[in-house]
C-alpha cells in the first residue's frame, strides 16, 4: 500500500478550477495530526516546489504564486489533505504530489495538472 496517494487532476481552461486529494493510508491519525501536510508541484524542467501547507488541520501557508488562489484542507478522520485550485492558468501546469513536510515519505506517483490558455 502506498504512503501518499494523489487524485483530481486533469485539463482545464485558463481560468477554471480543480480539486485535488491526497489519502495517507498507511498513516495513524494521531500522526497524521501532528503532521505538516503539503502539497508540491513540478513543472516540465523544474525542480518540485512546495506550494501549500496546513498545520493540524488549521494553520496555512501558501507560496507567493498561489496565494489567494489556492487553498488547502485537512481532514483527519479520513486522513487526506485537500487542494482546491482556482484562477487557473497555464503556469499552473504541473504534477502535484503531497508529502509530510516534516519528516518526508515515500513520493507518491502524483496527479498531472494541465492548464490550457
Amino acid at each position: 500500500q502506498a504512503h501518499l496517494v494523489e487524485s483530481g487532476g486533469g485539463l482545464v481552461q485558463a481560468g477554471g478550477s480543480l480539486r485535488l486529494s491526497c489519502k495517507a493510508p498507511r498513516m495513524i491519525t494521531s500522526t497524521f495530526n501532528s503532521a505538516i501536510m503539503g502539497w508540491y508541484r513540478q513543472a516540465p524542467g523544474k525542480q518540485r516546489e512546495l506550494i501549500a501547507s496546513i498545520t493540524g488541520g488549521r494553520v496555512t501557508q501558501y507560496a507567493e504564486s498561489v496565494k489567494g488562489r489556492f487553498t488547502i484542507s485537512g481532514d483527519s478522520s479520513r486522513k487526506t489533505v485537500a487542494l482546491q485550485m482556482s484562477s487557473l492558468n497555464p503556469e499552473d501546469t504541473a504534477v502535484y504530489y503531497c508529502n509530510r513536510v516534516n519528516g518526508e515519505l515515500p513520493w507518491g506517483q502524483g496527479t498531472q495538472v494541465t492548464v490550457q490558455g
